[in-house]
């Protein structure tokens, strides 16, 4: 795998407060990368119009908005959303939520990630919000339910990608938050893994935020990690 490739597999999580900063980070990390995700702060803050921005330059935005309502509703963001040029966005793996959205995506090129478990959830939060499978078991049942649904890929921790990767098969993505370099702090994730290990279980994407944004020198943390990824094909 190239250089290039190994770019396209890295996505860089925008979790800023403002969009002033974003756009700052977007700037300092110049051709270093080409994909960065959005999620709730920014985007509350102006960030979907950086979004817009970004897909113009050329950048691939991911929408990190996990959607989950009734189906009209749901079919009616994601319309919108594909037309604004972002190239992934997630749902919660709920599987009527999941038909409803492919639908609406249909012939758009935009990639729906079904969201199975949040990984700074782990077996004990599950049990307080009421589930009575594991987090292993919630993630796969998932898995199975977005490949069936049409989706184009699931957000899952790393520790689970293996198994989902053998449930999905080789084609659909499967992109892992939680990413931590050997030695970086876990911070507020409980599933963490390395680049390189996520690669290896069958990763498609990464997202990695602090490690990157918080580095004394962002240029230079993503490239190790890019070198991780490379490494781990």
């Amino acid at each position: 795998m190239t250089n290039r490739q190994a770019k396209d597999q890295l996505i860089v999580a925008l979790d800023v407060p403002t969009v002033l900063e974003a756009a700052g980070i977007v700037e300092n990390l110049g051709d270093s990368v080409g994909f960065y995700k959005i999620g709730y702060q920014l985007a509350f803050a102006g960030g979907l119009q950086l979004a817009d921005e970004l897909a113009r330059a050329g950048k691939r935005v991911f929408l990190d908005m996990k959607l989950l309502d009734i189906d009209n509703t749901v079919a009616k963001g994601v319309e919108a959303i594909a037309r604004t040029g972002a190239s992934m966005l997630t749902i919660h793996a709920y599987p009527k939520a999941m038909r409803a959205a492919v639908e609406a995506a249909s012939g758009s090129g935009l990639c729906l990630l079904g969201v199975t478990v949040l990984t700074s959830m782990d077996d004990p939060d599950l049990a307080e919000a009421g589930y009575g499978d594991s987090a292993a078991s919630l993630v796969a049942r998932r898995a199975g339910q977005a490949l069936e649904a049409g989706m184009g890929g699931i957000v899952c921790s790393a520790a689970e990608a293996a198994v989902v990767r053998g449930i999905v098969g080789p084609d659909m993505a499967v992109v892992t938050p939680g990413i931590r370099p050997a030695g970086a702090a876990a911070g507020d994730q409980k599933r963490v893994v390395t680049p390189a290990d996520a690669i290896a279980a069958g990763a498609s994407h990464l997202v990695v935020g602090r490690p990157i944004v918080a580095a004394p020198d962002r240029q230079a943390a993503a490239h190790s990690i890019l070198d991780e990824i490379q490494s781990a094909q």
